[in-house]
């Protein structure tokens, strides 16, 4: 079993900064990669960023240039640098990793609980 825990979310002043962090616990075996979704009310849940086991990332377009993810292998942590946010950034954010629990190669989407990022105008 996998555990995510969150952490670092709140309320911040739009063009303000906040850093989300989240480690991976349980039986690991391997981490293919790590990320961050979020979720708006009345909205579906969005990809905000990801990063794979190599160092790659993908962002969401309307995140570029203002989040930066990293991810540490050794700790299997990931986080999110938030910085020049905006009220549109509200959300609950979730932290996701896909893990393997044995030697084979079957990944599975573990989700973290969520942490509430709320932006003011």
């Amino acid at each position: 079993q996998v555990q995510l825990v969150e952490s670092g979310g709140g309320l911040v002043q739009a063009g303000g900064s906040l850093r989300l962090s989240c480690a991976a616990s349980g039986s690991i075996f391997r981490v293919n990669a790590m990320g961050w979704y979020r979720q708006a009310p009345g909205k579906q849940r969005e990809l905000v960023a990801i990063i794979t086991s190599g160092g790659s990332t993908e962002y969401a377009d309307s995140v570029k240039g203002r989040f930066t993810i990293s991810g540490d292998n050794a700790k299997n942590t990931v986080s999110l640098q938030m910085n020049s946010l905006k009220p549109e950034d509200t959300a609950v954010y979730y932290c996701k990793g896909v893990i393997s629990t044995t030697r084979l190669p079957i990944y599975v989407d573990s989700w973290g609980q969520g942490t509430q990022v709320t932006v003011s105008s």
